[in-house]
């Protein structure tokens, strides 16, 4: 499988073409089709993240890590999958990941009031764009359908460390 880096405009366009989002693991796996955001869909996705994330908030603590466990095992596959049909390994409409990585980061809020979500989102997007160690080997080291999630995942606890030390200092 070719990675994105190495694709050239067509090679990506033609990868992109290959989505069904009849296919319910190509709808999933683009974020209900937030990925296929001709810029930045990385980031899409993760803002389109948030309004499920309101709606985990909902959901007794045990419940929502249940949920997000579940996210991360059929993630793994449904990325697997898309990325298997585009041909291409962690093409950027493929944004399960965003959200799984957000769901994590999310879980550090100390207040539900915007300002928090929007540095959970800088904060979330930036490690996951940046890939300082440790999720730069994650990224690197480790594929399929599991290499696409596991950065996010890395980068999302990370985030939520962040995050939570933000709100206990009383930094933000």
């Amino acid at each position: 499988m070719i990675t994105l880096a190495k694709m050239t405009k067509t090679q990506r366009q033609a990868a992109k073409a290959r989505l069904r989002m009849a296919n319910p693991f190509h709808l999933l796996a683009t974020g209900f089709g937030s990925g296929l955001s001709p810029l930045v869909p990385g980031t899409i996705g993760s803002i389109a993240a948030i309004p499920f994330w309101l709606l985990l908030t909902q959901l007794p603590l045990a419940l929502y890590l249940i949920f997000l466990l579940l996210s991360i095992v059929l993630g793994t596959y449904l990325c697997h999958r898309t990325a298997r049909d585009m041909g291409v390994h962690d093409h950027g409409s493929i944004v399960w990941d965003e959200f799984v990585g957000m769901w994590i980061t999310l879980l550090a809020v100390p207040a539900l009031e915007w300002r928090w979500i929007v540095l959970g989102l800088i904060i979330f997007r930036v490690l996951d764009m940046w890939k300082p160690w440790p999720i730069r080997w994650f990224d690197r080291n480790v594929h399929g359908g599991w290499g696409i999630m596991v950065d996010d995942i890395v980068a999302g606890v990370l985030s939520a460390i962040l995050l939570w030390l933000a709100g206990y200092y009383g930094l933000f």
